[in-house]
């Protein structure tokens, strides 16, 4: 893949089923453990209680991909993973890719968009708390090879309630 210049834009938007390999292939490049596997991939790109958004630039340029859940009855929706190719990091694929997921759960009603995070991921960390995340729980030995992790959350608002 060609470097992605810096000045791309990054569009975001729900995952078809022709995005399955591309799903899949980052999924295996970014994940030693705890990885969707392509049947879960292929059942949440048709439920209703899961999106998968996927993050493109220059005619389909496959960046990224983020992964939510929701609950019937619930207000809190959980972004259970996000992920950006390698060359890809530090351009706004991962900023573009939260706004979505955040955006969505707004508009399905959701207060609250909660994740999951290894202790030792500080890129991640560092985004989630740019974007207003708040630690509310450690979970020990959390992840499927033993490491830890933190659970953070954010309010989100509707425009009225921001003003």
């Amino acid at each position: 893949m060609t470097p992605m210049p810096a000045t791309a834009a990054v569009r975001v938007r729900r995952a078809e089923l022709s995005d399955l390999d591309d799903l899949v292939a980052l999924e295996l490049a970014s994940f030693a453990s705890d990885r969707l596997s392509r049947a879960q991939y292929r059942r949440h790109l048709d439920s209703d209680s899961a999106l998968v958004l996927v993050a493109s630039a220059n005619h389909r340029r496959f960046l990224g991909t983020a992964v939510v859940f929701f609950r019937k009855g619930s207000k809190v929706a959980r972004l259970y993973s996000i992920a950006t190719h390698a060359e890809a990091r530090g351009k706004g694929v991962g900023s573009a890719l939260l706004q979505a997921a955040e955006s969505h759960a707004r508009r399905r009603g959701c207060k609250e968009l909660r994740l999951e995070v290894r202790t030792d991921n500080a890129a991640a960390i560092s985004i989630y708390e740019r974007f207003g995340y708040h630690r509310i729980a450690e979970l020990p030995s959390y992840y499927e090879d033993g490491a830890d992790g933190w659970r953070y959350a954010k309010p989100l608002r509707t425009h009225r309630e921001k003003a």
